[in-house]
């Protein structure tokens, strides 16, 4: 069975300061390069489900998400780091959609795709909104960083 770790995105890889759209705005944060490769060495592969509804409000487009996320890809690829897949939930808050964390959306629709016991996965996240999205997916291993870096907690993951 292949061992999974969600990951979300801003707070967790990059510093969150607010609707990241453009990459002179994100910055990796310390650590997560070392945290990721040894999660990777474990035999985990990696997947990110990010909240994107700055694309919605208007303060970035999809092409610039687009953009940001080919450049963390890039970086994360010059280092040995492989990312299985990426999930962004587009919408505003107000659209009830199903993707949008806390609902466990994009978390469902990674598990169809890449036939994922989600049961045996982990989840990383840094709000409420990623633990809660966790649960009702089914996934009994969750980190909520909470003013820690990754690097910090991956001993618990591994």
């Amino acid at each position: 069975m292949q061992r999974i770790c969600f990951l979300d995105r801003d707070g967790v890889i990059n510093v969150d300061e607010g609707y990241v759209g453009t990459i002179e705005r994100f910055h990796f944060i310390p650590g997560i390069f070392e945290a990721l490769q040894k999660l990777q060495k474990r035999g985990f592969k990696l997947i990110v489900v990010t909240n994107q509804s700055g694309i919605a409000r208007g303060y970035y487009t999809q092409a610039d998400y687009e953009k940001v996320t080919r450049y963390m890809l890039e970086e994360f690829a010059k280092r040995g780091i492989v990312i299985t897949a990426v999930y962004r939930c587009p919408h505003h808050p107000d659209e009830g959609c199903d993707c949008r964390k806390p609902k466990p959306g994009m978390i469902e629709r990674a598990a169809r795709e890449h036939n994922i016991d989600l049961a045996s996965s982990w989840l990383v996240g840094d709000t409420m909104k990623d633990i809660e999205a966790a649960q009702r997916a089914g996934i009994k291993n969750m980190v909520l960083l909470d003013n820690k870096r990754l690097i910090d907690v991956v001993e618990e993951i591994v």
